[in-house]
């Protein structure tokens, strides 16, 4: 299932990469995300607390990358408790220009494994409160003054 959210943001698509192209901002507007790490060409790691308060680690590998335009990062899960739940997960992040900034695309695309595929309806509203959430954050971050 794929969920995709647009919104158009008052920024130049340099603005928005600079946050969206670089993980290590993650925490600063991808919901819950506490922090990142082993960033690299490749990929990286998000660390992140579910509602509990357990501490869960989900590693990403770059899928597409075209500066200041597009990122994609598919979900390593393969050995990990995701496996269970997703048979594919992937984020995508797409820049174009718009009237008065640019169009920022957020998308979500998750293959549900097993008996998960039959909660697909909750599935996708979380999806979208996640993608809208993240859109109010990225909003706040690009608006937040140089150097704060």
């Amino acid at each position: 299932m794929k969920v995709r959210r647009q919104r158009v943001l008052a920024a130049s698509a340099a603005e928005v990469w600079e946050v969206v192209g670089d993980p290590g901002t993650l925490m600063r507007w991808w919901p819950r995300v506490e922090r990142v790490e082993s960033i690299d060409a490749a990929g990286f790691t998000e660390v992140y607390r579910t509602k509990k308060g357990t501490p869960v680690r989900a590693d990403f590998r770059i899928g597409t990358l075209e500066a200041e335009r597009e990122l994609r990062v598919v979900q390593q899960l393969e050995g990990t408790p995701f496996a269970r739940i997703f048979s594919a997960a992937s984020k995508r992040m797409l820049l174009e220009p718009a009237d008065g900034g640019t169009r920022v695309t957020l998308e979500l695309e998750q293959t549900p494994a097993g008996m998960a595929r039959f909660g697909s309806f909750m599935v996708r509203g979380a999806m979208r409160k996640q993608l809208d959430e993240a859109h109010d954050a990225l909003a706040a971050e690009l608006a937040r003054p140089t150097g704060s």
